[in-house]
């Protein structure tokens, strides 16, 4: 049996800072998760999508974002259990934890967070007669490599981040990027808003709202669209046809674990620490819900570091600690080992 401080459900962004944290006050961490590498969403999805609400970053890629997550939690050696799924979790009689995974794993911890992301998902469907027969022909729910759509004609459909994110980024990519929305207002960024309308007055993209994806054109591929706008119709030619409405999520075996739930997010006390109904087991990032949640990562990796702060203090009860700040004493390579007083992050007081 794998033995850890604190088990980590979900190798995404936030569940990867969490090793960071835990590493500053000393703590190992092993992490699980369904697919086989780390990254979550970022790596699985969209790892060449940009993301420009990192701090210290303008624009970052989902997967170099996750490379340097690595090469940061590096230092602290954390375990990983890659391609398999937690699907049983059992508390013990001193409060620990033990995690099995679909193929039989076993990890046992302290405590253990929950940093599912979305949970398993699959992407949300426009409602169009025949699409599945274009399915990697032309239609696509994921934009994992840019370099597909280059000098190639793409309507985008969507409303959110997603969508106008990706419409700004492949504007410099492709031949010419389409945008439909069925409403005049969009769901994501302002700032995002802003610069589509400025890349719409720039030519570079075309703009067509209210309206809505109607029909597919092709024989073995798609050739082109029927868009409806304001009760007409009429057909435009394109090469791809990349549908961006969100994610349908699922919490998988998660559900059974005697969490509260509430529309399909974990329910966590917000108020300390991000911890469930269950004393022991938290959720971070976008696996949660709390009043005023933000699907942030930024907003995950300030979760992960209460937590880490929490499980200390279930570890190492009765005692105080200083959080120093990293840039006076740096950052020690965890050996298990306490270091010199003036270079260790955390100095635990009696």
């Amino acid at each position: 049996m794998i033995q850890t401080d604190i088990i980590i459900i979900g190798a995404g962004p936030t569940g990867l800072f969490a090793v960071f944290e835990a590493g500053l006050l000393k703590m190992r961490c092993h992490i699980i998760d369904a697919l086989p590498q780390p990254g979550g969403q970022l790596t699985e999805l969209y790892p060449k999508k940009p993301i420009f609400d990192i701090p210290g970053y303008p624009s970052v890629g989902a997967g170099e974002l996750i490379n340097n997550l690595m090469e940061q939690i590096k230092q602290f050696e954390p375990g990983f259990t890659l391609n398999e799924q937690a699907t049983t979790i059992d508390k013990q009689e001193d409060g620990t934890f033990i995690v099995t995974t679909n193929k039989g794993t076993q990890i046992h911890g302290n405590s253990v967070a929950i940093a599912g992301g979305l949970g398993s998902f699959e992407p949300r469907k426009p409602v169009i007669e025949g699409i599945e027969n274009f399915e990697e022909k032309g239609v696509e729910y994921f934009v994992k490599n840019p370099e597909l759509f280059r000098d190639k004609k793409i309507v985008i459909a969507g409303g959110g981040d997603s969508a106008l994110d990706w419409s700004i980024f492949l504007a410099d990519i492709a031949a010419s990027v389409t945008l439909v929305h069925r409403r005049n207002e969009f769901r994501g960024a302002l700032d995002s808003v802003d610069k589509v309308i400025e890349l719409k007055n720039l030519g570079k993209i075309n703009l067509i709202t209210p309206a809505e994806i109607v029909g597919i054109k092709g024989q073995e591929t798609v050739e082109g669209l029927v868009i409806e706008k304001e009760g007409e119709t009429f057909d435009i030619d394109t090469d791809y046809f990349i549908p961006l409405f969100g994610l349908s999520p699922k919490l998988g075996p998660i559900a059974n674990w005697g969490l509260e739930i509430e529309k399909n997010a974990i329910k966590v006390n917000n108020a300390l620490d991000y911890q469930t109904n269950i004393e022991g087991i938290y959720a971070i990032g976008d696996v949660n819900t709390y009043p005023g949640k933000l699907k942030l990562i930024l907003c995950g990796f300030h979760e992960a570091t209460l937590m880490c702060q929490s499980v200390y203090n279930r570890m190492n009860p009765g005692k105080k600690f200083v959080l120093k700040y990293t840039t006076v004493s740096g950052v020690d390579g965890f050996d298990g080992t306490r270091k010199e007083a003036e270079k260790a992050v955390v100095k635990a007081i009696d």
